[in-house]
């Protein structure tokens, strides 16, 4: 596809180029002859006055000097009142055609050797006809064209080239996310259900990747649901099974009962095996490429949006930022969706009504970072808290869903840090690593500024990069 394009935008490019190109360059060497011959005939013109005042030889050799080069211009002046033919310079014309211009009266040109020649005829004071001969050779019709065609060339190569540089990049911005959603479809058909394919190349190819993922997406869910149907449906198995088991164990003594007993213990063991494989089965959902897993801006508009209503009615100032543009993390939807509903839960629980809270998204080249910041009285022991968070059961904590945004960020070779936030109260940042490599050591930046916009239930922040926490 990609060369076909190339191929295609060079066919195109080459036809254009000829067919401007040619008739072009034909226009140059027309003018160039037009201007050689009007030169010759303003020579021819400036001697025509002399010749109507007089014939004589030196009198018209000094206006030949003066109008141009004595071996380019020649006179020919017939004879007549008893005097002889007279000519003036060089003769190149035939004699037929200086003869068959005196008698039609008008210019003529005729090929001579090295070039052309212009016959001019001029009116003399006797009646007579005499022809001025002006030598245009073959250079100065050709003067400049070659150049004109050079350049010509050059532009035609230039843009010939500049059309199969543009079609090339056409091509691979559409054949990439093509070859993308190909391997795709072959590791998803191989059973990798964590097959992803970014959303990204043209309209078109961008609404099939977004489709493809979320077809990989249900399957993943279904093939869930499955296991989970498969495991309950065991787990009801039991019930009967432990009355089977209390017959079986009142049969009393005998090969027939133990054989019994030691099915009915065969196939409580095999519901077993059925119960803990669909449990803990896992498809194969890692990470694929940067398509894999959700887009944050679109989970953080949705949650906040949420959150709003009781915010509202609690009079809660907040701000989203960071949320305008998709903003792809190797994480489900629904485990980013449960971090965030626990730290906004955490928020309304553990401050008063009307603190304002703010959720941020910053987009790196490795790692995505969410600030969750509220404007409440903050957390006197961060590391407590953090310690609660990793199932210590300590006091001081935030709440129990920290463990689950620690579990989520670690996921991704990130992790989960309390501070002071900007609006004075805590901030929680989840740093989700987007290569799965483990995250960088920190660096101190500038921390963000946040002032009050006009209107009800709003704040707007300006940030230059995250700032470090303690």
């Amino acid at each position: 596809m990609r060369w076909a394009l190339v191929k295609v935008s060079l066919a195109v490019t080459a036809m254009v180029v000829v067919a401007f190109a040619v008739p072009l360059g034909l226009v140059i060497r027309e003018m160039a002859r037009d201007r050689a011959f009007s030169n010759a005939e303003r020579e021819a013109a400036a001697v025509a006055p002399a010749l109507s005042i007089t014939t004589d030889r030196d009198q018209l050799e000094r206006v030949v000097a003066s109008a141009g080069s004595d071996a380019a211009m020649a006179v020919h002046i017939p004879a007549g009142d008893g005097s002889g033919a007279l000519d003036i310079g060089e003769r190149r014309a035939a004699a037929e055609d200086i003869a068959a211009v005196r008698k039609l009266g008008r210019a003529s040109t005729s090929t001579v050797s090295g070039g052309s020649a212009l016959l001019q005829p001029v009116a003399l004071s006797t009646g007579e006809i005499a022809v001025v001969e002006v030598f245009v050779p073959e250079s100065e019709v050709t003067n400049g064209v070659g150049t004109a065609w050079a350049v010509l060339a050059g532009v035609g190569v230039a843009l010939i080239l500049g059309s199969v540089a543009v079609a090339d990049r056409l091509g691979v911005r559409m054949v990439r996310p093509a070859q993308r959603l190909v391997e795709g479809a072959h590791e998803l058909g191989e059973g990798k259900l964590g097959a992803r394919v970014p959303e990204e190349g043209p309209n078109e190819l961008r609404l099939a990747a977004v489709a493809f993922n979320s077809m990989a997406d249900q399957v993943v869910q279904l093939l869930a649901n499955e296991r989970e149907l498969a495991a309950d449906l065991s787990h009801r198995l039991r019930t009967p099974l432990t009355v089977l088991r209390l017959n079986a164990a009142s049969l009393g003594d005998g090969p027939a009962a133990e054989q019994t007993r030691a099915a009915v213990e065969q196939l409580e063991r095999e519901v077993d095996t059925i119960i803990r494989t669909a449990r803990d089965a896992k498809p194969q959902t890692a990470a694929a490429g940067p398509g894999a897993g959700c887009d944050a801006a679109e989970v953080v508009r949705e949650r906040m949006a949420f959150w709003s209503a009781l915010a509202e009615d609690e009079g809660r100032k907040w701000r989203v930022a960071g949320a305008d543009r998709p903003v792809r993390i190797p994480v489900a939807r629904a485990d980013l969706a449960a971090a965030l509903d626990a730290l906004l839960g955490n928020v309304f629980r553990h401050t008063a009504e009307g603190t304002a809270f703010a959720v941020d998204v910053h987009n790196g080249e490795d790692a995505v970072i969410v600030l969750v910041s509220d404007a409440g009285p903050g957390i006197p022991d961060p590391e407590r808290a953090m310690a609660r968070g990793r199932g210590s059961g300590s006091d001081g904590s935030t709440g129990l869903g920290l463990d689950i945004v620690r579990r989520l960020a670690e996921s991704t070779g990130g992790d989960v840090r309390i501070g002071s936030s900007v609006l004075g109260g805590t901030e929680v940042r989840i740093w989700l690593q987007l290569d799965g490599r483990e995250r960088p050591p920190r660096r101190r930046g500038h921390r963000g500024t946040v002032r009050r916009r006009r209107g009800p239930g709003r704040l707007t922040a300006s940030f230059n990069r995250p700032r470090s926490l303690p």
